[in-house]
């Protein structure tokens, strides 16, 4: 199989690029090691407007759980969360969603 072949056998010759200030990458890289997919397949999905199934695995579980540190540290910082940390709940938003599919099997 072709390199820039897609999963549908479609070549990908194209490059698509955009800037994005540090707040907005570094949510950009939380959302997709939440995700479990490729940043390419993620940013498809969303820009496609389809829908993102995460699979349980290791690889997700184990950023849940980072994630999941990062967040109890800086909620302890806070003394209330507020709109200036929109980012802090939307990524506590997809983790919780996430968390309600999986299985406790990964823990460990």
């Amino acid at each position: 199989m072709e390199k820039n072949l897609d999963a549908k056998g479609r070549r990908r010759n194209r490059n698509v690029g955009f800037r994005v200030s540090e707040e907005e990458a570094k949510l950009l890289d939380n959302l997709v090691e939440l995700s479990g997919l490729a940043k390419q397949d993620y940013i498809l999905r969303r820009l496609l407007n389809r829908e993102i199934v995460v699979q349980g695995n290791p690889k997700v579980f184990k950023a849940l759980k980072h994630q999941m540190a990062q967040i109890y540290e800086e909620l302890k910082r806070l003394e209330a969360v507020s709109g200036d940390n929109e980012e802090l709940l939307i990524t506590t938003q997809m983790i919780a969603k996430i968390m309600k599919g999986m299985v406790n099997e990964y823990d460990g």
